[in-house]
């Protein structure tokens, strides 16, 4: 399978990605966008800082600017595209992967995102074929600009603690340990758990979407006097929450509570959630006072569509949630803050906020593999054949079909050969029932 992905480029280093590929995706970028300015971030993988050099020596020799913003997290790699007048920006990290991955995250001007459709798939060509532009007369020059206290500056301004808080954070000896730089010199008390950077994740995968990695987070919330928990993936673009017990809060849960504090200062503001999405998300936006939007899975998709419609906020099922202060982008610190405000201003814990949009019954996401792409095709059209003259049906990713009391999505996986499904209803009885019936079709 290529490197070259839907969203990213990412691959096993010494394997499948090594520094003469790196040097030839440089020279490809600026081939293919004509880019002269080029943020460049890095996450603390071992082979991350020999990667950078590689992709500058590439990016320069075609001419290009390199402004090297150093260790960072994903989300301060597009604030430094957006606020230093870039054309284009690298972000070099493999995200969750485990540590022998590494990989390369490209944007636009303004942070906005290179996907498979939008160019990674040419940068492909480019690099295959080595039909790279001739090199520059004259090379581009590598400039250092420390971005991270610039970050933190900007979205400190967005706290509106009302109390001093305490909460657990998992770093996961990741990139998160940057991202919080935000919180110093707000009342927010923080207790890290693996805040050591090193890019090895000795203590275990980055990753909040595994629940298996949040249970050291769990243990450390239950001892009591915290008002929550966080936890961040690898390169800190996503974030995975826990209440005061020490529960684990779905992700689309905390998009809802997020969308409450941004539409509190931008009232009528669209809001995006991503299909997934439990039916309350929707209800919540509403209930606050904005205009609620479903998108299809993935960052480029979503990030495309809060731009066309000026949305404020997007969040989705996997931990990214979007701020239109961040151009358009994850930022987990502000998901952070979002939440800290909530809770400053309520005399009630977090567990009792989401309680009531704890509405319905959700299977959460579940992954099935077939053969080919083929038979995950088959397998949507049998389920439109078999449902869609009883429900209402919308094929924006994969095929949903809404009833009055349930709704199932089947879509196939941009990444592996999977196909995956989610489900909710209105009864826990109903979600299982359908659950296992519907599993039952995609598995036979």
């Amino acid at each position: 399978m290529s490197i070259f992905k839907a969203y990213d480029i990412r691959g096993i280093y010494g394997k499948e990605l090594d520094e003469d590929l790196a040097r030839k995706i440089g020279r490809a970028l600026v081939t293919f966008i004509g880019c002269r300015k080029v943020a460049v971030g890095r996450d603390i993988r071992p082979h991350s800082a020999s990667l950078f050099k590689a992709l500058a020596e590439g990016l320069t020799m075609q001419g290009a600017d390199v402004i090297d913003i150093g260790e960072c997290s994903t989300p301060m790699s597009y604030f430094a595209n957006g606020t230093l007048g870039c054309d284009a920006g690298v972000m070099i990290t493999a995200s969750h992967n485990p540590r022998e991955y590494n990989g390369f995250k490209l944007t636009r001007a303004n942070a906005v995102p290179i996907s498979g459709a939008t160019g990674i798939k040419e940068i492909e060509r480019i690099v295959l074929e080595e039909t790279f532009a001739k090199p520059a007369g004259a090379p581009g020059k590598i400039i250092c600009h420390e971005i991270v206290q610039e970050y933190a500056a900007h979205f400190r301004k967005m706290a509106n603690i009302k109390r001093p808080l305490r909460i657990a954070v998992d770093y996961a000896n990741a990139m998160g340990i940057l991202e919080a730089e935000v919180f110093k010199g707000l009342p927010i008390e923080t207790t890290p758990l693996y805040g050591d950077p090193d890019g090895t994740f000795p203590n275990h995968e980055a990753n909040p979407l595994k629940t298996e990695t949040l249970d050291a987070l769990r243990a450390e919330v239950k001892k009591g006097g915290y008002d929550f928990g966080v936890a961040f993936d690898g390169d800190a673009d996503r974030a995975g929450f826990v209440d005061e017990r020490g529960e684990i809060i779905p992700m689309d849960m905390t998009t809802a509570l997020i969308a409450k504090d941004v539409l509190r200062e931008h009232p009528g503001a669209v809001v995006f959630y991503d299909l997934r999405s439990s039916w309350a998300v929707k209800e919540v936006i509403e209930e606050a006072g904005g205009v609620p939007m479903m998108s299809r899975v993935g960052h480029a998709f979503i990030k495309n569509q809060m731009r066309e419609h000026d949305a404020i906020f997007a969040g989705e099922l996997s931990g990214h949630y979007y701020f239109k202060a961040n151009f358009t982008t994850e930022s987990s610190a502000l998901a952070v803050i979002s939440l800290a405000n909530i809770i400053s201003a309520s005399d009630k814990p977090l567990s009792a906020m989401i309680r009531p949009i704890m509405r319905y019954f959700a299977s959460g996401e579940i992954n099935s593999s077939l053969a080919s792409r083929g038979d995950a095709d088959r397998v949507i059209t049998t389920l439109k054949e078999k449902y869609g003259t009883k429900g209402h049906v919308f094929e924006l990713d994969g095929v949903s079909v809404e009833f009055d009391d349930w709704w199932f999505n089947v879509r196939c996986s941009n990444t592996e050969p999977l196909i995956r499904l989610n489900l909710e209803a209105k009864t826990k009885s109903m979600m299982e029932e359908k659950r296992d019936e519907l599993l039952s079709i995609i598995r036979a």
